[in-house]
């Protein structure tokens, strides 16, 4: 890959409130500048940054409709009422599904759980699980990570006799469903400090409000808090301000004392052994919970996040293993089937977006192989399949654009849509494919930036490898947990060289193990890059070279820093 190198240097301005910061916190200038970049501009800020305490979360009665919400929740179980906890089949959804359900189930027993089948109704709310509601004597429905544009489906269960709660943080519409309550820190009407939580994440405010109004325990809550970690590494939401808070704890306590769900598919990804950072949930254990929705039916996932018993936990995870097995092999065979389509457009190179549809393409991957596209071709990717008689499709976009903004601008040919910035799903009939093809296109080219289109690393620092001290490493360990709006700094360190010792490794000798030295100290960094054994032979030549990289801690050598290498650049470039 030829990545551009992004690096704008300090100015003499931030220098200075750099080293002021530093005088007053005892960290690293270069880590202050980072920490100014994140708006930390004090101690007192810094201190909240690196140890985020629980008894600063909003008070969720801040959010719009919670009283009536708390209310509603209230009288349902005063009067006995049969309560449907529904929600979405992905990662968000069925995270929430469980932990309101796994919450409420200590207090009330009348109450059951439903995840749609993404083939048989599609996504959100449907008349089918509405009837379903209806049929086993549900009143009250609390919908959540979907239900904002499901108009008609909750005026129909509303002649039904069935109230809805909504629990969403999908961009709403002009017209709200007529639900009792519509909990939603994107409503224009919203006041709420904070509009990037999860579709879990509302849904714990939810169960923060209803035990605030009720007196129970705060502490009765923080068990569920690894639910909300997995949904907002997932779902790929900003980690700054209320979401930080909740990923930091949540962190902890998948790391402490994981429910027994969690803790079997743990086991079943290998990482029992090791401190589980946002990186393996959004790699390891974010896909496996997500699989069973894409294969299968996201119920499971939920059946297994509620599990009691380890051993059937077990085999829940192993037959969800499976499933992503399953997902891995589809999503290869039609990544490869895409790119062909892509690389045979005739105007690729004058192109600023990608739709392609082919109806056979299995539904519950299409979602993964338009993020493959935007990582390949750095444009944002419209992925369609025929389901029934629509297109239906999932949008992935590239740093900084708003794809939700692109496919509102084409609602009039669309049967549905919803989602945010970075990931949307939307339906049409097949005959609007072409139209909306040129639409997208034309929106995307009005509005996106040229160095979204490229492939760029940007660059948060330059180092000497004599910077890289252990108090250094240490301090950077506390920026953790890393994600959208606080990503891992991205280093680069100029005129390095070979120590003598760096060789290729891997079983298809594709990466490199390198031992490096830079003409500032004598410090000898190991590094690992992945996938880049092409840049051997010019390493091995004696000559210079620039790297860009993150600092991790070596998994085989606990305490030893190891350079994961990004990008590798000859000098004379």
């Amino acid at each position: 890959m030829n990545y551009k190198w992004n690096y704008q240097p300090p100015t003499q301005e931030q220098r200075e409130a750099a080293k002021a910061l530093a005088k007053e916190i005892g960290i690293s200038p270069i880590l202050c500048k980072l920490l100014l970049e994140r708006g930390i501009t004090s101690a007192a800020k810094a201190k909240r940054f690196f140890r985020p305490q629980l008894n600063e979360l909003h008070d969720p009665f801040l959010m719009k409709d919670m009283s009536k919400a708390v209310e509603r929740l209230n009288k349902a179980m005063g009067k006995k009422e049969r309560i449907l906890v529904y929600g979405d089949y992905d990662v968000d959804g069925t995270t929430a599904v469980a932990l309101v359900y796994k919450f409420l189930q200590q207090f009330y027993s009348n109450i059951d759980y439903y995840i749609p089948d993404r083939y048989n109704e599609g996504y959100g709310v449907s008349k089918k699980g509405v009837d379903y509601a209806y049929e086993t004597g549900v009143k009250l429905v609390i919908v959540l990570d979907c239900g904002i544009k499901a108009v008609e489906e909750i005026m129909y269960a509303k002649e039904k006799g069935i109230d809805f709660i909504i629990c969403d943080h999908h961009v709403p519409d002009e017209v709200l469903p007529p639900a009792v309550a519509i909990l939603n820190a994107k409503r224009k009407d919203s006041t709420y400090p904070y509009d990037h939580l999860s579709g879990c994440g509302v849904g714990f405010k939810f169960m923060q409000a209803f035990a605030l109004n009720n007196g129970i325990e705060f502490h009765q809550l923080t068990p569920l808090l690894d639910l909300v970690a997995v949904s907002i590494a997932s779902d790929i939401v900003p980690i700054m301000g209320e979401n930080r808070v909740l990923a930091y704890h949540g962190l902890r306590q998948l790391n402490s004392n994981p429910s027994v769900g969690l803790k079997a598919i743990i086991d079943v990804c290998g990482l029992s052994e090791k401190e589980i950072t946002m990186s393996d949930i959004v790699f390891k254990i974010g896909p496996r919970i997500n699989a069973s929705g894409r294969i299968q039916n996201g119920k499971e996932a939920v059946d297994l996040l509620i599990e009691r018993d380890f051993q059937v936990a077990l085999e829940k995870s192993n037959q969800i293993n499976r499933y992503n097995e399953t997902r891995k092999d589809l999503d290869k065979s039609m990544t490869e089937e895409a790119n062909k389509i892509v690389d045979n457009l005739s105007d690729l190179s004058e192109r600023r977006s990608i739709v392609i549809y082919n109806e056979d393409w299995h539904k519950g991957v299409i979602g993964i192989v338009a993020s493959r596209l935007t990582e390949i071709y750095y444009r944002p990717a419209v992925v369609l399949t025929r389901t029934d008689n629509l297109a239906t499709g999932s949008a992935r976009s590239v740093s900084g654009f708003d794809v939700y903004k692109a496919i509102e601008h084409c609602r009039d040919l669309l049967e549905n849509f919803g989602g945010h910035t970075y990931a949307a799903g939307l339906s049409m009939k097949i005959e609007n494919v072409p139209e909306f093809t040129q639409r997208f296109e034309e929106y995307v080219t009005n509005h996106i930036l040229p160095e979204q289109t490229s492939a760029t690393i940007d660059i948060d620092a330059q180092l000497d490898f004599r910077d890289i001290t252990p108090k250094f490493f240490f301090d950077l360990k506390k920026f953790n947990p890393f994600g959208p709006d606080n990503h891992k700094p991205i280093f680069a360190t100029l005129n390095v060289y070979d120590y003598g010792t760096s060789k290729v490794v891997g079983r298809d000798q594709e990466h490199i193990k390198l031992e490096l030295v830079d003409n500032k100290s004598n410090n000898v960094m190991n590094g690992i890059a992945f996938g880049q054994s092409s840049q051997a032979r010019y390493i091995k030549t004696k000559q210079s070279f620039n790297i860009c990289y993150t600092i991790e801690e070596n998994t085989h050598k606990r305490g030893e820093i190891q350079l994961q290498i990004e990008d590798i650049k000859p000098t004379f470039k």
